[in-house]
C-alpha cells in the first residue's frame, strides 16, 4: 500500500499529498487486497491539513471470494475468517474432467498405468506431453478416476487434487483451498496456505501414510511451477499434462510419456461408437478416410462427429467441406463443442503459438511455423528452413513486438532458424529431431491447415513463393540419396497442393519442373511423363499455351514420354512443340535449337539412328552459324551425332569425331572440366565398340584416376566410369575380373547412391550379368529374379528398365539349361514391349530375336527361321539394309534355315550376306571371315544327307 510522503515541505497552502503509480490490487481466495491512499477524507473531521491527489492507482481485480480495492480509502475494516477444521480423508479437491463421449482406453492409457503403478519401485512424477487435441486431459482424468474408485489397500487414494494448470495463479489457488480444506491454512492467505499444502503432502515420521494423487492439467510454463512441485513421497504420486517438452519439466528423475494420434483402428472405433444411433450409417473406408483427413487427431474427431450429428451432414460431404481450400477450419467446426470443450478446434494452438513467439529467438516461431505449413506434414529437412530463401523470409515476416525492435530487423541467421524450430518443438507445435536429416521436421496436418487459415491472399502467395525458394534452394544437385530425394518430392507435392496459383504467379516455379526431372533421373520415368502431362496442363490453363513455361512443360513431357518408352508419341510432341517454337520464337531462337536436338535423339531412340545423325549434322550447322562453333551446346551437338553415327554403324567414325571433339573440350574448356570427362568415356566406348576392347578398357582405366583426383571416389561419374571399366574388362575376355570388379562397386554404388537409385540396380543388372558370361547361368537368372523384383518395386511392371531385366531373367534361364521356358517367357514378354515401347521400337526387335533364338534352342528350328526372316525384313525398313542388327537378324535367318534342314536354302541367304557386307563393310572387316566360315558350313551341308545340324552361327 503506498503511505503519504512525510518529508519536510514549504508550508504553503498548495502543499498536499500526491500518490500515483500504486499499481493494482489483486486477491484471491478469500484473500484482501488494498493499494492507493488510505485515510481520512479530506475535508472531514480528520481530514489532512492538505488535500490529497490521486492518478494511476492501477486495478482491483478479485477472484474466489476475495477482496481488492484501489484508490482512496476512508475506513477499512477486515474480518478475518478462522480456519477450518481438516475435512476427513478421503476427500477430493477440484473436479476431474467427464469422461469424453465414446472415450476409450488407449495403449497410452495403458502406459501410464504400467509405468506409473508397475515395477515395484515407487515412480513419483509422470509428464504426459504432446500437441494440443491428442487427449491428455482425458487420460489423466481417466487414471484419476480409476485411481479414486480403486478401493484396494495396496492402490486406493485417500486424496486427491485436481489443478488447472495453465497458470501460476490457478496453481496456487487450488492448493491453497487443499491447505484450507486439509491442514487448517488460513484462507486468506493464499500463497502461504499453497506452501501449507506442499508441506503437509511431505511425509513425516510417525504420521499415519496419506496416500495422495496431484494432477497438474494443462502446465502452459515450466515457471509457474516453481517451489510449486509436490514433495516426493512414497505414499504420493503427481501426474502433468503439458504441451512443454522443456528440460526443465523432465528434470529430477520425472519421466515422460509421449501422447500420439489415435492409431488407424483407434480412430475408426472412436468414430463408429460415436456416430452410432445417429443415423450415420457409413462405412468403414468411408469413416477410415475422415479419420486420415483429420490426421486421427481426437480432438478433430470429436468435433466432426458432433457437426455431422448436428448438422446430419454424411462423411463423403463433410470430406468435401475439408477439402475445399476456400473454407477455414473454423466453418468445419459445430456450432456447441462436445465434451465440454473450450477452444475450436481452429483456436487449439492460438496461444501456444503466441507463447512460442514470446521465446527465444523472440518473433520467430510463428513465420518458421507459417513456413512449415506449406510443406510435407510427414517430414522436412532442416536444410530447407535454414537455406537463404527461408532465412530472408524469416527476416521479412519476424514478428515486431516492443519499441526495441522498430527499424530495419536483424537478419535472421541459420542458427536462429534452428532454435525457433526448438522453440516450436518444446511447445509440441513441431517435432523437431536434428538427428533426421531427411526428415527432421514434422507438424500435423491441422496444425498447418489453422496456420494458413491465418494468412491473407498476399501472405499466403508469399509465403508460398518463398516456401518453393527454400526447396530450390537446398535441393541437392546431385540426388546422392534416393531417400532424400523423395522427401524433396514429397514436399514439393505438398506445397502444389496448398499453393494453388501462387506457384503461377508471375511464372511457373523452378521446383514444379525440378520434382519431375527428379522422378526422371530416380528411374520413375512412367510417373515423371504423368508429372509433366499435369504440369503441361496447369501452366496453359495459368499462363497460356504460348508462355515459355508451357513451351518448357511440354519439353520436358515429350522427353519422358521418350523416357518411358514412346518413342514414337513422343517424336510427335517434339515435332508439334518445334513447330510452335518456331511460330513463337523464331528459328533460331536456343530453345528452338534445342527441340530439334530432343527431336533428332528421339528419332534414333526409335530406331532411326542413320535419320537423327543427319538431323543432328543439320543442326550442327545451325548451332555453328548462331552460337559459334565453341558454345557449349556446339560442343553437346557434336557429341551426339557422334554417338548417332556410332549407332547407326559407323563406331570407328563415332570414335574419330570423339578424338576432335575431345581435343576442343580441352582447348575450350580444359582437361579437367566434366564435359571433357564425359567425352573421353564416350571415346573409350566408341573405340571398344570399334573392336578395341582392351583400348577402351585401358582408356577407361587411365580417365578413372582422372574422375577420382577431379571428382573424388564417390561422385556419380566416377562411379560410372568404374562400371564402364568393368564392363570393357569382360568384353576384353577377363569376364571373371568383371565380375569381381562389378560385386567390388556395388556396395559403393549402395553407400553413396542408395539401394533404390538407377544407377545401383544398373550395377546389379551388370554384375548379374557378367557372372552369366562367366558361366554361372543359374546364378545370374536368381540374380536377375531378385533384381526383378527390386526394380517392379521401384520403377514399376512397365518401365523400360523393368521390362529389360524380365528379358534378361529369360535369357539366363535359357543358357542354365530351360530353352524352352526361355521362350514362354520372350513370348509371354513380347506384347508387354509392344504395348509400352511399341512395335517398332529397337528393344521390341531385339525381343523378337531373342524369342525366335530360343524357339529354335528349344528345337523349333523352322519356327526360328520364319521368326527371324520376318525380324531381317522389320530392321532392314527401319534401320537401313547396312545396320549391323540387319546383319546380324540376315545371320541367323541363314543359320536356322540350315539347321530347319535346308542347307541350300541356308547357302542362298549366306552368299547374299556375305556379298552385300564385303561391299559395305570391306573385305577386311572382322566380321566377314565368320561369315565365310558359315558359308563353307552350310555348303559342306548341302552336299551331305539333309537333316545334319551344326552349331557354327553368326
Amino acid at each position: 500500500m503506498a503511505q503519504e510522503d512525510n518529508r519536510q515541505r514549504p508550508d504553503t497552502a498548495e502543499a498536499g499529498v500526491t500518490v500515483t503509480g500504486s499499481g493494482n490490487a489483486t486477491a484471491a481466495s478469500g484473500g484482501t487486497a488494498v493499494t492507493g491512499y488510505r485515510g481520512p477524507a479530506p475535508r472531514s473531521d480528520r481530514s489532512p491539513d492538505a488535500p490529497v491527489h490521486l492518478s494511476d492507482t492501477g486495478d482491483a481485480i478479485a477472484t474466489a471470494g476475495a477482496v481488492a480495492n484501489t484508490g482512496y480509502i476512508g475506513a477499512l475494516t477486515m474480518q478475518q475468517r478462522a480456519p477450518q477444521e481438516p475435512t476427513p480423508w478421503p476427500h477430493q479437491v477440484g473436479v476431474i474432467p467427464p469422461a469424453a463421449r465414446a472415450f476409450q482406453r488407449r495403449a497410452a492409457a495403458e502406459r501410464l498405468h504400467t509405468t506409473v503403478d508397475g515395477g515395484g519401485t515407487a515412480v513419483l512424477n509422470q509428464l504426459l506431453t504432446g500437441m494440443g487435441g491428442v487427449g491428455k486431459t482425458q487420460l489423466a482424468a481417466d487414471y484419476a478416476r480409476t485411481a479414486w474408485n480403486d478401493g484396494s489397500e495396496a492402490g486406493g487414494l485417500d486424496v486427491l487434487v485436481w489443478v488447472d494448470a495453465s497458470a501460476r495463479s490457478a496453481i496456487v489457488t487450488r492448493y491453497a483451498q487443499a491447505g484450507v480444506e486439509l491442514c487448517r491454512a488460513d484462507p486468506n492467505d493464499p500463497e502461504n496456505a499453497a506452501r501449507s499444502f506442499l508441506a503437509w503432502l511431505t511425509p513425516k515420521a510417525g504420521a499415519k501414510p496419506c496416500r495422495w494423487l496431484i494432477v497438474l492439467d494443462d502446465v502452459a510454463d515450466p515457471d509457474d511451477l516453481k517451489g510449486l512441485w509436490p514433495p516426493d513421497s512414497p505414499h504420493g504420486r503427481t501426474l502433468v499434462t503439458t504441451r512443454r517438452r522443456d528440460a526443465a519439466l523432465a528434470a529430477q528423475g520425472r519421466r515422460t510419456i509421449e501422447v500420439g494420434l489415435f492409431t488407424e483402428a483407434e480412430a475408426l472405433t472412436y468414430l463408429t461408437a460415436s456416430l452410432n444411433g445417429h443415423g450415420h450409417d457409413e462405412s468403414a473406408d468411408e469413416l477410415t478416410a475422415l479419420a486420415e483427413d483429420l490426421g486421427r487427431l481426437p480432438l478433430a474427431l470429436a468435433q466432426a462427429a458432433a457437426y455431422l450429428i448436428d448438422t446430419g451432414e454424411s462423411v463423403a460431404g463433410y470430406r468435401e467441406l475439408l477439402a475445399d481450400r476456400a473454407t477455414a477450419l473454423a466453418d468445419a467446426a459445430p456450432d456447441r463443442l462436445p465434451d465440454d470443450q473450450d477452444l475450436p478446434l481452429a483456436a487449439a494452438w492460438s496461444l501456444s503459438i503466441d507463447r512460442a513467439d514470446t521465446l527465444k529467438p523472440v518473433g520467430l516461431a510463428r513465420p518458421m511455423l507459417t513456413l512449415t505449413a506449406f510443406l510435407d506434414a510427414n517430414g522436412i529437412p532442416q536444410d530447407v528452413l535454414t537455406s537463404a530463401p527461408a532465412l530472408a523470409h524469416l527476416t521479412a515476416h519476424r514478428t515486431r513486438t516492443g519499441p526495441e525492435h522498430a527499424g530495419e530487423p536483424d537478419s535472421v541467421s541459420a542458427r536462429d532458424a534452428v532454435r525457433a524450430l526448438s522453440v516450436l518443438h518444446r511447445l509440441s507445435l513441431v517435432d523437431h529431431d536434428r538427428d533426421a536429416s531427411h526428415r527432421a521436421v514434422r507438424v500435423h496436418q491441422l496444425i498447418q491447415r489453422t496456420t494458413r487459415d491465418t494468412l491473407t491472399p498476399h501472405q499466403y502467395d508469399v509465403t508460398a513463393r518463398a516456401a518453393a525458394d527454400a526447396l530450390i534452394a537446398a535441393w541437392p544437385t546431385v540426388e546422392r540419396n534416393t531417400a532424400l530425394a523423395q522427401t524433396f518430392r514429397a514436399n514439393t507435392t505438398a506445397l502444389a497442393g496448398h499453393a494453388g496459383q501462387a506457384l503461377y504467379r508471375p511464372d511457373a516455379h523452378a521446383v514444379l519442373y525440378r520434382t519431375g526431372r527428379s522422378l526422371g533421373e530416380a528411374g520413375q520415368v512412367i510417373a515423371a511423363r504423368d508429372h509433366f502431362q499435369h504440369l503441361t496442363e496447369t501452366t496453359c490453363h495459368h499462363l497460356g499455351p504460348d508462355h515459355p513455361d508451357t513451351f518448357t512443360a511440354r519439353n520436358d513431357l515429350a522427353e519422358w514420354r521418350g523416357e518411358a518408352g514412346d518413342a514414337a508419341g513422343a517424336a510427335d510432341a517434339f515435332t508439334d512443340l518445334l513447330d510452335d517454337r518456331i511460330r513463337v520464337l523464331g528459328p533460331d531462337h536456343p530453345n528452338t535449337l534445342t527441340t530439334r536436338g530432343h527431336l533428332a535423339q528421339l528419332r534414333g531412340r526409335a530406331g532411326d539412328a542413320a535419320g537423327a545423325a543427319d538431323a543432328l549434322a543439320d543442326l550442327l550447322d545451325d548451332r555453328i552459324r548462331v552460337l559459334g562453333p565453341d558454345a557449349p551446346d556446339t560442343l553437346t551437338t557434336r557429341g551426339n551425332l557422334a554417338f548417332w553415327r556410332g549407332k547407326a554403324g559407323d563406331a570407328a567414325g563415332a570414335a574419330d569425331a570423339l578424338a576432335d571433339l575431345l581435343d576442343d573440350r580441352i582447348r575450350v574448356l580444359g582437361p579437367d572440366a566434366p564435359d571433357t570427362l564425359t567425352t573421353r568415356g564416350n571415346l573409350a566406348f566408341w573405340r571398344g565398340k570399334a573392336g578395341d576392347a582392351a583400348g577402351a578398357a585401358d582408356a577407361l582405366a587411365d580417365l578413372l584416376d582422372d574422375r577420382i583426383r577431379v571428382l573424388g571416389p564417390d561422385a556419380p561419374g566416377t562411379l560410372t566410369t568404374r562400371a564402364n571399366l568393368a564392363f570393357w574388362r569382360g568384353e576384353a575376355g577377363d569376364v571373371a575380373g568383371a565380375a569381381d570388379a562389378f560385386a567390388e562397386l556395388l556396395p559403393h554404388v549402395v553407400r553413396v547412391l542408395g539401394p533404390d537409385a538407377p544407377d545401383t540396380l544398373a550395377t546389379r543388372a551388370n554384375l548379374a550379368f557378367c557372372r552369366g558370361k562367366a558361366g554361372d547361368a543359374a546364378g545370374a537368372a536368381d540374380a536377375f529374379a531378385d533384381l526383378l523384383d527390386d526394380r517392379i518395386r521401384v520403377l514399376g511392371p512397365d518401365a523400360p528398365d523393368t521390362l529389360a531385366t524380365r528379358a534378361n531373367l529369360a535369357f539366363c534361364r535359357g543358357k542354365a539349361g530351360d530353352p524352352a521356358g526361355a521362350a514362354d517367357a520372350f513370348a509371354e514378354l513380347l506384347p508387354h514391349v509392344v504395348r509400352v515401347l511399341g512395335p517398332d521400337a529397337p528393344d521390341t526387335l531385339a525381343i523378337r530375336g531373342n524369342l525366335a533364338f530360343w524357339r529354335g534352342e528349344a528345337g523349333d528350328a523352322a519356327g526360328a527361321a520364319d521368326a527371324y526372316e520376318q525380324l531381317h525384313v522389320a530392321r532392314r525398313g527401319l534401320m537401313g539394309e547396312n545396320h549391323p542388327a540387319t546383319f546380324a537378324a540376315w545371320g541367323s535367318f541363314a543359320h536356322w534355315r540350315g539347321q530347319a534342314g535346308d542347307a541350300a536354302g541356308a547357302v542362298t541367304v549366306t552368299e547374299q550376306l556375305l556379298e552385300h557386307m564385303v561391299r559395305v563393310l570391306g573385305a577386311d572387316h572382322p566380321h566377314v571371315p565368320i561369315i565365310r566360315n558359315n558359308l563353307a558350313h552350310w555348303r559342306k551341308e548341302a552336299e551331305r544327307v539333309p537333316g545334319l545340324s551344326g552349331n557354327d552361327r553368326s
